[in-house]
């Protein structure tokens, strides 16, 4: 049996999406383009082009709702599937577009730079339980208008797994394309077997602005897939209450789909977020903090009812270090994700309020998603019945190390973590040099790096995405890009 967690009830889910229908149909929304505003009028929504305000109809949304996919599959760059975004199936991905990076040598948080950003992406290609990556860092040695064009290249070139990625400008979404057009072949090919995901954020309260408005027109176009990322923030710029969060989250969220889907019937969406609480003592949206993670899994919940699947930012931490806390924090969220069925679970790596990318959190979450993995396959009976024999075969031989049933179930009833965690006894572990986690760590990323094995990709599509990436970086008069090994 799966275990499943639930924070509530179908009647509460009914009574807080009724809710945020009345919010979208008689409040409305601010929407701050007019492409998409002109697109809800012909749809029969009530627009005020001056104010860039619509008024959505109940017909609208039951419309959307009738035509978004209840889930999508995602593919690598050799066309191989990874993901089924369905039912309670639950991925890891790290975190993305942090402005800093953890530097184990000074043990400082810096910007990061290319070189950090592919270090990064190859411990990635090496961690069995995460599924996906992301734009994970931004780096500060390159323009900053072709700065999420240039992760997007950077991840393809370096990495086979699919990615989660996104557009802070209107431009930057054609090459974005094209880079993914390289990989795939042709448009069709592409909206056939999806490769990223882009992440299209409303702005709270109940806003979208015109380029993240205009990103989730492109997308929906040509079929790519996308995840909302409404962030409402408890006491702060949503009501102060768990349910009031939700109602709004509900509403900043639906509006997205209904664009969507009503540019495109049946593109694919992540019913997702990153709300947080607002904590009035420091000013801060602690991402670690245990409502902003039941408001996460709640919100899961919403999404399954209305019929899609989802994501969240959790498993994440606010620690400004790999501690306790950080470890605390992420294996909580991660815990109660995967027990929610929160399809995409995006954040671990991160530190700082999702600001901070550490790669030696990476492998030590990595171990924490893991570890949720295994409890998800529940407990079950293997040649358990009848135990007889077992307990036979122990009382003769006195153990059942070499037991034939051990042998056979050992690896699936057991997660084996790397040598990241600890199981020595004391006097091993002295023996070995008292060796600290966050060493044990690194010692893991540099493993992985020295393991790391180029990408598959040919040899001709890496030349391709080269071309275009400079292409690119001329239109803002940039000679060359850093310097890097493919």
């Amino acid at each position: 049996m799966r275990p499943v967690l639930r924070f509530l009830e179908d009647e509460l889910i009914e009574r807080i999406v009724s809710e945020a229908r009345d919010v979208l149909c008689k409040l409305g929304v601010e929407i701050h383009n007019k492409d998409v505003l002109s697109m809800l009028g012909e749809h029969g929504a009530k627009v005020n082009m001056d104010k860039y305000h619509v008024l959505f109809t109940n017909e609208i949304i039951d419309k959307a709702l009738k035509t978004v996919p209840k889930s999508f599959k995602l593919y690598d760059v050799l066309g191989n599937q990874t993901h089924d975004f369905s039912g309670y199936d639950v991925y890891y991905t790290p975190g993305s577009a942090a402005l800093n990076i953890l530097d184990y040598d000074t043990n400082k948080i810096r910007r990061p730079e290319t070189s950090d950003y592919i270090k990064f992406t190859k411990v990635v290609s090496g961690l069995k339980n995460i599924a996906s990556q992301s734009t994970a860092l931004i780096p500060a040695d390159i323009h900053e208008k072709i700065s999420d064009s240039y992760r997007l290249y950077l991840s393809l070139l370096f990495c086979e797994k699919p990615v989660v990625t996104g557009a802070f400008t209107i431009e930057a979404f054609e090459i974005m394309k094209e880079l993914q057009i390289a990989v795939r072949g042709t448009e069709k090919e592409l909206a056939q077997k999806p490769l990223t995901i882009f992440s299209c954020c409303p702005t709270s309260p109940v806003k979208w602005s015109d380029v993240t408005s205009q990103n989730l027109l492109d997308c929906s176009r040509f079929s790519i897939p996308v995840e909302f990322i409404a962030m409402p923030l408890s006491g702060f710029m949503a009501p102060v209450t768990l349910v009031g969060t939700l109602i709004q989250h509900t509403a900043e969220t639906l509006s997205g789909v209904v664009i969507s889907q009503l540019t495109n019937p049946g593109a694919p969406v992540l019913y997702g977020g990153s709300p947080a609480i607002f904590d009035l003592r420091f000013e801060t949206t602690p991402m670690g903090a245990v409502e902003t993670e039941m408001i996460d899994c709640a919100y899961n919940e919403i999404g399954k009812y209305l019929g899609m699947p989802t994501q969240a930012y959790i498993s994440l931490s606010d620690s400004k270090q790999v501690d306790a806390q950080a470890g605390l924090e992420s294996s909580m969220g991660a815990t109660l994700a995967a027990l929610s069925g929160i399809n995409n679970i995006a954040g671990p790596g991160m530190l700082d309020f999702e600001s901070c990318q550490s790669t030696e959190k990476l492998v030590l979450d990595n171990e924490i998603c893991g570890m949720t993995l295994r409890m998800l396959k529940g407990i079950v009976p293997r040649e358990d019945f009848p135990t007889l024999p077992r307990l036979e075969e122990l009382l003769k031989e006195k153990h059942l190390l070499i037991s034939e049933h051990t042998r056979k179930y050992l690896k699936e009833e057991f997660y084996f973590p790397s040598s990241v965690i600890d199981r020595a006894n004391r006097t091993r572990w002295e023996k070995e040099g008292r060796v600290t986690l966050i060493k044990r760590a690194h010692a893991e990323v540099e493993k992985l790096t020295r393991d790391y094995a180029p990408s598959r990709l040919p040899e001709d599509i890496k030349k391709e995405l080269t071309k275009l990436m400079m292409g690119e970086a001329r239109r803002y008069d940039m000679k060359r890009l850093p310097e890097i090994e493919i």
